[in-house]
């Protein structure tokens, strides 16, 4: 008798692959077997079980064995063989241990050519992730492309190509769990790469089109020291048409990325990572409810060492980062550049003090915080902090020929100073006093060397070249190039024979 026919009807009234079928019936046999029959033959023979179930299982592997060589994708007859005949050889490798002994069973089942059902079907999940994952990618692409900045609604200050990203990641990941199909921990493993690589990409396109500071900041001018007269024409020449300025197509480029799409921008990369921890607990529980001896496996050694997503948050804060850099630094050296950077100071401390500054910075400010969420706020107003002190620094430091400070002018640059910290702290409603503190004392030390006679501040300058070698700072503090840069804007004709006695640098008209 031919233990493995079934009448047609019943193939017809399943829709399941023969195999599938012929799986559950064996299964079915073998359990009809093993209560009605073994208990008896077992009191003969103690290896009667295994003799049953091991000829079960190799008669069904047989006819199992064809159909595992040609599978090369997840049709939907892999879908219906894999699953039954791995539940027929795990019902029968039960069986035989609850025969047996263990070590017994162990040998025993060692003595099986086991189907590998598995390792087979992970390889066909693996192929079809990755085909997924390429999907996925082209889509990243496109929503990019697509994307305009504008934010989803008021609430939502995100774009709109980081849901559609999410949308398609989720769909992958509801088709990957909706595989009824043995698979291997390297399937999910897998995946999390893939979605991991998704978003890195996505983080890298946001911030392709960013410019460099450089193309933001213009350049420094030549070093020139006081001259007594006002011969200073040429030199100014030279400033205002510098060719190293960007040029128009940089320009135009700048000019596109307005404060706003910036803040969209890093709402849209915050966005992206606040939802990942969302995501990944998500897989996580799903995974374990599919293989639940496997609950602890992202604790095992390979996920340790990878992690999961840990690439795209590393690229994500990477992005977010440059975003809020760039966008301070462009308010600043960009979008402020003729009140700040280029005319206060000018033509004297007194006439143009840092008050002309504050009301163009407070309605950058107001931008800012109006657009970016408030997560993000603190870091965004840090790196405007940042870029105003750093637009500071240019003034007193490398400020051009046009701008001459005095000693007397020191408590002018003090007041100044703490106008733009207190701007920031507004009140308590800003950042914290302690963040701006600390950003602002860089500044302050050069305010202070501001406030030194000229005679000692050549005489710091003599001694802090062989200091400097002794890994050690001046008398003053200060570097070398702090203090030359220092004299260079000093009116005074003891600091303009020094520079050019000992540095050779020309008078202001150049």
């Amino acid at each position: 008798m031919n233990i493995f026919f079934f009448p047609p009807d019943k193939l017809d009234t399943r829709h399941e692959h023969p195999l599938a079928l012929l799986a559950e019936e064996s299964k079915k046999l073998m359990e009809k077997d093993s209560t009605m029959f073994m208990p008896i033959l077992s009191q003969r023979n103690p290896q009667a079980t295994f003799v049953s179930a091991s000829l079960l299982h190799r008669l069904y592997g047989n006819k199992l064995k064809p159909f595992l060589d040609g599978a090369e994708h997840l049709t939907e007859d892999a879908v219906s063989v894999f699953p039954a005949a791995d539940s027929l050889e795990q019902y029968i490798i039960a069986l035989i241990t609850s025969a047996c002994q263990e070590e017994t069973a162990a040998a025993l089942c060692k003595r099986l050519s086991l189907y590998q059902i598995e390792s087979v079907s992970g390889t066909l999940v693996l192929r079809w992730v990755n085909s997924q994952l390429g999907r996925i990618l082209g889509w990243v692409e496109r929503a990019i492309a697509q994307e305009r900045w504008d934010p989803i609604s008021p609430q939502q200050r995100h774009g709109s190509s980081i849901v559609e990203v999410y949308r398609i990641v989720e769909e992958t990941v509801d088709q990957f769990f909706a595989l009824k199909v043995p698979m291997r921990s390297s399937e999910l493993s897998s995946l999390f790469r893939g979605i991991d690589n998704a978003f890195q990409v996505y983080a890298n396109h946001v911030v392709d089109k960013l410019a460099s500071k450089e193309d933001l900041i213009p350049p420094v001018p030549i070093l020139t020291r006081y001259r007594k007269d006002s011969g200073i024409k040429a030199f100014v020449k030279k400033e205002l048409f510098d060719p190293r300025l960007p040029d128009e197509r940089k320009s135009i480029e700048i000019n596109v990325l307005t404060t706003p799409t910036l803040c969209i921008q890093s709402n849209t990369l915050y966005y992206a990572i606040s939802q990942l921890n969302k995501l990944e607990d998500s897989i996580w529980e799903r995974w374990t409810r599919k293989k639940p001896s496997e609950k602890f496996v992202k604790k095992s050694k390979s996920f340790a060492q990878n992690g999961t997503f840990d690439g795209s948050r590393k690229d994500i804060n990477a992005a977010i980062d440059r975003i809020c850099e760039f966008t301070g630094t462009k308010i600043v050296f960009w979008d402020l550049r003729e009140p700040f950077i280029n005319n206060l100071y000018k033509p004297s401390v007194s006439q143009s003090r840092f008050e002309a500054v504050i009301e163009p910075l407070d309605t950058e400010l107001s931008q800012l915080c109006n657009m970016i969420v408030e997560p993000l706020r603190d870091h965004i107003v840090t790196s405007l902090l940042q870029a105003a002190l750093d637009g500071l620094l240019r003034v007193l430091l490398d400020g051009g020929p046009l701008r001459l400070f005095s000693k007397g002018d020191q408590k002018l640059f003090e007041e100044d100073l703490e106008v733009l910290k207190e701007f920031f702290i507004s009140g308590g409603d800003g950042l914290p006093r302690g963040v701006v503190e600390n950003q602002v004392a860089r500044v302050r030390h050069v305010v202070k060397l501001h406030g030194y006679e000229t005679r000692e501040l050549i005489e710091d300058l003599k001694s802090a070249g062989s200091l400097e070698m002794q890994g050690t700072r001046s008398k003053l503090g200060a570097d070398s190039k702090t203090l030359v840069r220092i004299l260079c804007h000093r009116t005074d004709p003891e600091a303009s024979q020094f520079l050019k006695k000992q540095y050779k640098i020309p008078k202001s008209t150049a």
